[in-house]
């Protein structure tokens, strides 16, 4: 078999991968962007302190896009330490992916201990101002939930007992005022009975296994970009190519 045709093969194929891997770059850098925008109230739910996964996500994307352009300039050039260097980095990729989705995995009950933890406390101290209590009330509205194992949670709020529930807990808005919310005997007609705690934590425990799956997959199709760059570069430098 002609060694060209096999090279032209091998370009064709890893300028098509690292097009689908820059495209993965510009929707990390998206949903980083997207994160820090719409979900910061929601992310500060579930950790203890300001996380900087949307800058993670953000800088990752970012790194991804530049070497993906990084990538098709290599192939083009049939520059064998370029396509090495290409190599390199998405085996770095593969095992930082490995390593996030092993992590995330193993501990993932922590977790829920940590969202557990800091939602309570969101709860406890809501003055329906600041942007923890903003996000426990578009939290509750949207799934449809109140408090975090149910409304008696609310009792123990210090906005319980001049204003009674939040109104975000009630499943009609128009038949809802704060005299109704702060009556023990009423509110239970007008408000969710489902704890949030739990609506969040089954939909992670159902969907962890896609999640994982996912990320498992992405990872190892780093493997193929990695094969395809060193057998490229293998070929040329045995053969002495270059593309002018």
């Amino acid at each position: 078999m002609e060694t060209k045709p096999v090279i032209t093969c091998l370009k064709t194929l890893l300028i098509v991968y690292s097009f689908v891997f820059w495209i993965t770059g510009a929707i990390l850098l998206a949903v980083g962007v997207w994160g820090k925008l719409m979900l910061g109230p929601y992310i500060s739910l579930i950790a203890d302190n300001s996380t900087n996964a949307p800058y993670v996500l953000i800088g990752t994307g970012t790194v991804i896009i530049v070497f993906g352009l990084f990538g098709c300039f290599a192939t083009c050039r049939g520059s064998p330490w370029m396509l090495k260097l290409y190599a390199m980095f998405l085996s770095l990729v593969f095992l930082a992916e490995l390593v996030a989705g092993i992590s995330g995995f193993v501990f993932r009950h922590e977790i829920k201990g940590t969202f557990r933890r800091t939602y309570t406390d969101a709860v406890l101290n809501y003055n329906a101002e600041d942007e923890a209590s903003r996000a426990v009330d578009n939290l509750q509205h949207r799934l449809r939930c109140c408090g975090v194992y149910n409304y008696t949670s609310w009792f123990a709020s210090v906005y319980y007992p001049s204003n009674g529930i939040p109104a975000s807990c009630c499943f009609n808005s128009s038949d809802c005022n704060p005299e109704d919310l702060r009556n023990t005997t009423l509110a239970p007609s007008k408000v969710y009975h489902q704890g949030c705690f739990e609506l969040v934590t089954s939909f992670m425990e159902t969907n962890m296994a896609i999640i994982a799956g996912v990320t498992f997959g992405i990872a190892f199709s780093q493997l193929i970009g990695m094969l395809l760059a060193c057998c490229l570069s293998r070929i040329i430098t045995a053969n002495q190519y270059e593309m002018v």
